[in-house]
């Protein structure tokens, strides 16, 4: 079934604009759900920490760690790991993620679930990724996110989640976790529960290139061809997303697999002619992240609107909002 989040604007016909510019993303501002709120508890995040990898030698991966506030080591927490993981993490950007998550945590619209931000793999001598610089011009992340193998799989898996579990107790259930990206960083995302659906059962997709920059474009193939996975996943895009043309005039050529917008598309048919659990949006916008980040927190309610919650009338112990670990949960009478 299709659903359509009333914070999004969706399009259902063509439109007539030979030159789509950047402020076609600016209908796209965040909510108050992307910004620090007084008296919500706020999680910390963790230094940046390098992790060296087996899949690609020779490189490393550089992340950090978001802990809610309400984190108790006793208890095991979901896990959402984020690709591109300083564009996801930083407090000026698009998406703000330790924000979003303090909020919706505190809310009990989502579980309480740490996050972690990791970058594409990078030689020791290479810059780290940046804002202004994600990393397609100096890291691994064309070959790491694009491709349709299972080695960033394993970067995730058997790399990082074993130095994760040393730190946090995290649940091994798919169902508790999930992974997600914008742009590679997307398709990265589905490939890794793609690969590993016995680990991830959620995916989170921000103009997706299911395109063939490493042959991505045949994802609705694959998907139509295989069993279904149980995968769960939430897909955005722009009409003015990257359009697979080149040139001007007589001498303009069009190229299918090169088209982001058509691929996503054809992704969202192939997944719901499949069975799977899917939801997607299609915007107005271009190749950017103001859509996506607008729509974080409605995108994350729906990927967890079915976490595990107890509900009694007489109980009023999962009702209220949910406070610091260490303090007791707010709770009102009905």
């Amino acid at each position: 079934m299709r659903l359509v989040l009333p914070t999004a604007l969706a399009l259902f016909t063509t439109l007539a604009i030979s030159s789509p510019a950047a402020p076609l993303d600016d209908v796209y501002r965040l909510g108050p759900d992307s910004e620090a709120q007084a008296g919500v508890p706020r999680g910390k995040v963790t230094e940046w920490a390098q992790l060296p990898s087996q899949a690609y030698p020779g490189t490393l991966h550089d992340y950090c760690v978001y802990v809610p506030a309400q984190y108790d080591p006793t208890k095991p927490a979901s896990l959402m790991i984020f690709q591109d993981g300083q564009a996801f993490l930083r407090l000026t950007g698009d998406y703000r993620v330790p924000y979003v998550f303090d909020n919706l945590i505190y809310r009990r619209e989502m579980p309480v679930t740490i996050a972690v931000f990791i970058n594409p793999g990078r030689k020791p001598e290479q810059p780290v990724a940046s804002a202004a610089d994600w990393g397609d011009r100096s890291t691994n992340r064309p070959q790491e996110y694009n491709a349709l193998d299972d080695k960033y799989a394993r970067v995730i898996v058997d790399e990082l989640l074993p130095v994760l579990a040393k730190q946090y107790n995290l649940s091994a259930n798919p169902n508790d976790r999930a992974i997600g990206g914008a742009s590679s960083g997307a398709i990265a995302a589905f490939t890794v529960a793609w690969h590993r659906p016995d680990q991830f059962s959620k995916v989170l997709s921000t103009i997706g290139s299911f395109t063939n920059i490493r042959g991505g474009h045949v994802y609705p193939d694959l998907i139509r061809q295989t069993e279904r996975k149980p995968i769960r996943i939430f897909l955005q895009d722009g009409v003015n997303d990257n359009r697979g043309l080149r040139g001007e005039g007589a001498a303009q050529t069009y190229n299918p697999e090169r088209d982001w917008h058509a691929q996503n598309i054809k992704m969202v048919a192939a997944l719901s002619g499949k069975g799977y659990d899917v939801n997607f949006t299609w915007g107005i916008g271009t190749h950017s992240n103001k859509q996506g980040g607008a729509i974080l927190p409605d995108m994350l309610r729906w990927l967890w609107r079915d976490y595990p919650r107890t509900d009694d009338a007489r109980d009023l112990s999962n009702r209220g909002l949910l406070g610091a670990a260490s303090a007791p949960a707010v709770t009102t009478s009905p």
